[in-house]
Formats: structure tokens, C-alpha cells, sequence
């Protein structure tokens, strides 16, 4: 029975067993991500993550702690290489991240042994999943000053929504005055044409009467 078995041992000596995970930690640190069984993804969850936190430059910001953390990092992973992409590039991708830096995804059985298969990966690496998240700032969940925070940006989202509720009324009216105004000028437009109409419209007939004038002064002189 498994009571009180923390370590899973895989069935190996622990020289064994700490030289196969330092290799798949080497390995994972390398091309973040690895296929294995899920026995030993999780015993690689264990052994991988206190050392990425102790990579992070927060626990780092003195040479002492530098030196220390990178020193405990050798001895577990055994190359100096995968110590320094360890402490380089890793350390600024999960900088931010509070914990659960690697993720196992379950891949079936496999076809020789039937065994469980799974693959393991740095969590910030994968470009699919974070592809829609954005990204959020750390904030702490005992912190008093986060609620007064967020009240604030409440406050401010609600007095930006009042803003644009006036701009809007503003505009409105705008737009109002401006069609009154554009309705006044074109009557006055046409009351202006109508006067003009009006006179030709009159002097048209006198026109015809000094044609019938003429007329009739040319049948008197025939």
C-alpha cells in the first residue's frame, strides 16, 4: 500500500534517479517542452520548480543570493549551460508568474508497454494557450491597498462614462441647431427667389403689348 510515500522512487537507486531527472531537467530548461510518463513528469514537476524560483531575479538581487542560488542550480542540474539559460532567458519569462511554472498534458497510452505518456512544458512558452491572454500586473491577495485600487478605477470608469454621456448630449444639440439653422437659410433662400419670379413674370406682358402695338402701326400705314 502507498501510505505515506511521498517520493516516487521509479523504481531505480537514487544516484539513478537524480542523474535522470537532472538530464530531463536539462532537457526541459533546453527545448521547453518533453514527452515522458507521467510518473516521471511528476517527479520533474517536483524537482524543476524550486529551482526556477530560485532563478527568479527577485531572489537574486544581491551577488551573495546570486551566487548561492546559482551554485544550488549546478549541483541539481549538473550543466553549466542549461544554469545559465536557466538564469537567463527562463528567469525573465516567468518572472512574474508566483508559482506552477511547468504544465503536464496527458498524451495517451503507449503503444510497446501501454504506459502513460504525458508531456511536460514551461507554461509561459507556449504561444497557443497565452495567445489571447493579456498581460496582468502581479498584485497580492492580503494587500488592503489593492481593493482601494480597484475602487479607484472604478471611480474613474465610471466618471470617463459620465464624460461621454455629456459629449454626447453636446453633439446631439449640435446637430439639432445646426439642421434648424440649415432649414432658416434655404427659406430665406427661396422667400429671396421669389420676388425675381414675381418680376418676370410681369414684365412679360408688357413685352406682348408693345409687340401688338407695332403690329397694329404697320396695318395703319399699309
Amino acid at each position: 500500500m502507498r501510505h505515506g510515500k511521498k517520493v516516487n522512487h521509479l523504481g531505480r537507486k537514487s544516484a539513478h534517479r537524480k542523474a535522470m531527472l537532472a538530464n530531463m531537467a536539462c532537457s526541459l530548461i533546453e527545448h521547453k517542452r518533453i514527452n515522458t510518463t507521467v510518473a516521471k513528469a511528476k517527479a520533474l514537476k517536483q524537482f524543476i520548480e524550486p529551482l526556477i524560483t530560485k532563478s527568479k531575479a527577485e531572489n537574486n538581487q544581491t551577488t551573495e543570493k546570486g551566487t548561492h542560488n546559482r551554485r544550488i542550480a549546478f549541483k541539481n542540474l549538473r550543466d553549466k549551460y542549461a544554469v545559465t539559460e536557466l538564469f537567463g532567458s527562463v528567469s525573465d519569462k516567468v518572472g512574474e508568474r508566483p508559482g506552477g511554472y511547468t504544465r503536464i498534458i496527458k498524451l495517451g497510452n503507449r503503444l510497446g508497454d501501454n504506459a502513460d505518456m504525458a508531456m511536460i512544458e514551461l507554461v509561459d512558452y507556449n504561444e497557443v494557450y497565452n495567445a489571447g491572454k493579456s498581460a496582468k500586473k502581479k498584485t497580492t491577495r492580503r494587500s488592503r491597498r489593492g481593493k482601494k485600487a480597484d475602487e479607484g478605477v472604478v471611480e474613474k470608469a465610471t466618471e470617463t462614462a459620465v464624460v461621454e454621456e455629456a459629449v454626447e448630449a453636446v453633439t446631439e444639440k449640435v446637430k439639432e441647431t445646426e439642421a434648424v439653422e440649415t432649414e432658416e437659410a434655404t427659406q430665406e433662400i427661396e422667400e429671396v427667389k421669389k420676388p425675381k419670379a414675381t418680376k418676370e413674370e410681369a414684365s412679360e406682358p408688357e413685352a406682348t403689348e408693345t409687340d401688338d402695338s407695332e403690329e397694329k402701326k404697320n396695318d395703319s400705314e399699309a
